[in-house]
């Protein structure tokens, strides 16, 4: 999910309009129902702009992945979150951003998805844990040990994702406003205008 090609997410070969029909039924029937629970680990809180505003708060799971919350820390006070956009967003699927080298809302957004930050690459860390609605993952390339900056925010359960991707937290607060972020278009989920996060900042 770091470059443009959906592999990264396993939709190449089995379609995404397939995919996009079970997630949208999956979307209605397993939204969230009252508080969800903060765990130990510091929270990374989006304040979202564009078309749609408002608040998302992210309980990182230092338990699960400590590199990669440690990479989002980082990332997060020294403001490279800032002002980045939502690029790839696919209605009952998910949300991606975090590409902070080519998704900046002030710059030319035509290599959005491919950058990453000026750190290296991680070692995956995967866990067990199940894609559920609201579960946080690292965006990559082919390569397992790709992630870096990008991420994404589940709108449905993708249980093809378990074991292949690194779950880094859950939303606790604010899937009302992730359910609001402005969709893309086509099978890749490019986004037009997209929103965005004005701000990121750790809470701990």
């Amino acid at each position: 999910m770091r470059s443009n090609d959906m592999i990264a997410l396993g939709l190449g070969a089995l379609g995404v309009a397939v995919f996009g029909a079970w997630f949208v039924m999956q979307n209605t029937a397993n939204a969230q129902s009252g508080p969800v629970e903060d765990g130990p680990g510091p929270n990374l809180v989006i304040e979202v702009g564009g078309q749609n505003e408002g608040r998302v708060v992210i309980d990182l799971a230092e338990d699960l992945a400590p590199k990669h919350v440690e990479r989002f820390v980082t990332l997060a006070n020294e403001g490279a979150y800032n002002n980045v956009a939502f690029h790839r967003v696919i209605e009952g699927f998910m949300a991606q951003t975090g590409d902070v080298q080519h998704a900046k809302m002030d710059g030319d957004l035509v290599r959005a998805g491919t950058g990453a930050s000026s750190y290296p690459d991680l070692e995956a860390e995967f866990t067990d844990t199940s894609f559920a609605r609201g579960v946080v993952g690292m965006a990559r390339s082919a390569s397992p040990d790709s992630a870096n900056s990008q991420f994404f925010i589940m709108f449905a359960p993708a249980p093809h994702l378990n074991g292949e991707y690194t779950v880094v937290g859950h939303v606790i607060e604010g899937m009302d406003v992730v359910d609001g972020i402005k969709r893309g278009t086509g099978p890749g989920g490019s986004v037009q205008d997209p929103d965005y996060m004005v701000s990121v900042t750790v809470e701990e």
